[in-house]
């Protein structure tokens, strides 16, 4: 509840000013509720989210993404009070309980994001054109990149204030998206001070989130000189998450970085003090870096100094480019794996390993990533996720009996697919290949599996009664969605954040009627304005808007 933050945020700035952090100009919210009367009509609930107070959402089409215990409904009732939700089901008697009309609406959990580098936000679409790391071509592409560019030059400049803006701005536009829960992963811990803002700026967007506390990005891996990465850790614990690892308004959890290719030592390390603290343990496992045969020594028990091994406290990001024995570990230990399809797909991570994941009975968690080349919107990672997967499934099954180029027949192979010159105009899958992902199988990796990859799944990423209420309630009736004939599909083949009308996160109602309540998003957007021409200007890179070189 953002209106309840004022006494945090401004201790928090106190003690920047202190420091010697500009402070001046982060008095970013006021009370400016939505004027609900001319977005159609009724307040939103009173004093929602709070102890006692009830409100049920009423005629709405609920997906509630835990079956078979609650199931779907084509035209059903939520009934919440406080921050749990209580019931689910037809004509639910609610008593004099405040009621949001869900008529031609559908209703469902908010949108779990299982990784990403909010501190990015003010540099939205610079690497639009990029890649990973710099491959010597001279091309737009291959000079202009992540490593390079992101991490080494932008990154290592931000003040702790920049931290904050960058954090609350992103934090609060994937709210609007109906993302109720991210991992943001801190890759700006240059000081305490900066983890400080992140950690600050997560609480006061009042969504759900994990801070993930990782190194100072920059110096090619060594960081700002000074910072105080993993060794701050316990007491980033002890201030902010101690007791239980959770924050004083129950939103926000703590998980430890630890990037495995910053070396053996670094690894060890973080890995020992995050377990130490009973975190859970997150780092970026992909192609480029070295990084397969450190899985392989993971996956044996003998990572870092010689005995750090994977366990079901992992959450391992992208799992591009693996050998079967790394991913054996990673199944049989129960680690989660969190998949940035638009990412891995555009800035040459590796094929993203959803077919691999199939194959071996698992589920990925979807994740945005960055925002420096790619929306952080979360239909846009649903469709994505099921239009590559599809992709590659539909062409093995085209390519059945037929002389494969040489990329299929490197992917027929794998499944065994016998290459013929007698072509099968109506190929039919073997057994042997995963069925094509559907609308449904994606919104439960959005939802759900995000939940168990953040270790929530207790908590939120279905419409069970117990669970917390964070749900997002989506017009069907819009331009672009009527008439509406399949929930699912409706949702994953067809939406954009425009139909996302109402937004709740833990009972309280944070967007109502498409505007997100108590929130100055003009002064908001004139800090990340001003944020982004510090940072280009310290970084020494011009503003150009048609180009990033």
């Amino acid at each position: 509840m953002l209106r309840n933050h004022f006494g945090s945020r401004r201790n928090f700035l106190k003690g920047a000013a202190a420091t010697g952090v500009a402070a001046a100009g982060l008095n970013l919210f006021a009370p400016r509720p939505a004027s609900a009367d001319q977005q159609g009509g009724g307040d939103p609930p009173q004093d929602s989210g709070k102890p006692f107070r009830r409100y049920v959402i009423r005629g709405g089409s609920v997906m509630s993404m835990d079956y078979p215990n609650v199931g779907d409904f084509a035209q059903a009732d939520v009934l919440v009070e406080g921050n749990t939700i209580l019931a689910v089901g037809p004509h639910i008697a609610a008593g004099t309980a405040d009621v949001i009309d869900a008529t031609g609406r559908i209703v469902m959990p908010g949108f779990i994001d299982t990784h990403h580098h909010q501190f990015e936000t003010a540099l939205r679409s610079y690497l639009a054109d990029g890649v990973l790391i710099n491959d010597g071509s001279g091309t737009p592409s291959g000079s202009t990149t992540y490593y390079e560019f992101i991490l080494n030059k932008f990154a290592p400049v931000y003040r702790p204030q920049d931290v904050y803006i960058n954090e609350l701005f992103g934090g609060l536009s994937q709210l609007d998206d109906g993302v109720t829960t991210v991992h943001d992963v801190s890759q700006i811990s240059h000081s305490p001070a900066h983890s400080d803002a992140a950690i600050q700026a997560l609480i006061d967007t009042g969504r759900r989130a994990a801070f993930g506390y990782f190194e100072s990005a920059g110096n090619f891996g060594l960081g700002v000189p000074g910072n105080q990465y993993p060794q701050d850790a316990p007491r980033i614990f002890k201030q902010w998450f101690s007791p239980g690892n959770l924050s004083r308004n129950g939103l926000v959890h703590m998980i430890m970085g630890g990037e495995v290719y910053l070396g053996n030592a670094t690894t060890d390390k973080s890995w020992t003090i995050g377990r130490s603290l009973g975190l859970q343990i997150a780092a970026h496992i992909l192609s480029p870096f070295g990084i397969r045969p450190i899985l392989d020594s993971l996956a044996a028990g003998t990572g870092g100094n010689g005995h750090i091994g994977i366990g079901p406290d992992n959450l391992f990001i992208h799992m591009t480019g693996m050998s079967d024995q790394g991913w054996q570990a990673v199944k049989d230990k129960g680690a989660q794996v969190s998949i940035a399809f638009p990412i891995e797909m555009n800035m040459r991570h590796g094929m993203p390993p959803v077919l691999k994941m199939q194959n071996l009975g698992m589920e990925p968690s979807l994740s945005v990533d960055v925002e420096c080349t790619m929306t952080a919107d979360f239909f846009t990672q649903m469709r994505v996720c099921m239009n590559m997967q599809r992709a590659m499934v539909n062409q093995m099954i085209l390519d059945q009996n037929t002389p494969p180029d040489t990329l299929e027949l490197a992917l027929s192979n794998n499944w065994g697919l016998p290459p013929s010159a007698a072509a099968n105009p109506w190929p039919k899958p073997p057994a042997s290949l995963p069925a094509p992902l559907t609308t449904r199988d994606v919104l439960r990796y959005a939802t759900m599996n995000g939940a168990k990859a953040l270790r929530l799944d207790g908590k939120v990423g279905s419409l069970t009664p117990g669970k917390e209420a964070d749900i997002v309630i989506l017009d069907a009736t819009r331009l672009n969605v009527a008439p509406l004939n399949q929930v699912p599909g409706a949702v994953v083949s067809l939406m954009d954040r425009t139909n996302v009308e109402t937004v709740i996160v833990a009972g309280k109602v944070r967007k109502w009627k498409g505007q997100l309540l108590d929130v100055d998003l003009d002064r908001l957007r004139q800090q990340l304005t001003a944020s982004r021409d510090y940072v280009f200007s310290a970084a020494g890179i011009p503003q150009n808007l048609f180009s990033s070189q």
